[in-house]
């Protein structure tokens, strides 16, 4: 597994424990997101090094850049069609490129003057984010907000092939953590404060200051 991995009881004394912050693993030229599938999605995946087979592109997906937060969603695993966890590692142009072009889920008067704007806006836009409570390792929420983004039509195609420079399946690791949800033994991926290298971007999804 090509993921660093760290003590999730270390790295949480040095994550922000409030505001909107991208918390993810990346380095100079690509950076890890999270999804979960069924095992034929997700293992054709990891084989290939691309998204197909039974995936669809004909829908939305929806990735995460924080290990909880995919943690949560998938109960570690445990939920029926998502039991095989995937950490794609994305070229960071193609992720930031990704952030520049999102369309929030729900309304917001400081991007869009109006609903209608907005509205429009969604019609014409292939990606979506939304922020939601971060959670735990047992999937408490927590007051720091997360990031998800959310892709479809063209923008989907280039995250399934283009954009991806490796697919890990990581439920091995997933399914060995799971006991220790609530132990000092418990393992994460080393995560840290994401911050796009375009300050327009940073500004447009009103990042909070690291911390």
């Amino acid at each position: 597994m090509n993921l660093q991995i760290a003590p999730y009881a270390e790295q949480k004394l040095s994550w922000p424990k409030s505001g909107r912050h991208i918390m993810a693993q990346y380095d100079d030229t690509s950076i890890v997101v999270y999804q979960a599938y069924n095992p034929a999605i997700g293992r054709f995946a990891a084989q290939n090094g691309y998204f197909g087979g039974e995936f669809s592109y004909n829908r939305m997906s929806w990735c995460k850049p924080n290990f909880l937060w995919m943690m949560y969603r998938s109960g570690w695993g445990t939920k029926a069609g998502q039991e095989i966890t995937l950490a794609i590692h994305l070229k960071r142009e193609a992720f930031d490129s990704f952030l520049a072009q999102a369309v929030p889920s729900s309304h917001d008067p400081e991007l869009h003057s109006s609903r209608g704007a907005w509205s429009a806006a969604v019609q014409t836009s292939d990606i979506r984010l939304q922020w939601d409570p971060d959670h735990s390792p047992s999937g408490e929420a927590v007051e720091r907000r997360a990031i998800q983004i959310g892709l479809r039509g063209k923008a989907l195609g280039e995250y399934g092939r283009d954009a991806i420079l490796q697919i890990e399946d990581i439920s091995e690791f997933v399914a060995e953590q799971r006991p220790n949800v609530g132990s000092p033994d418990l393992q994460t991926p080393l995560e840290k404060v994401y911050q796009p290298a375009d300050p327009a971007i940073v500004a447009r999804l009103r990042l909070s200051d690291p911390v």
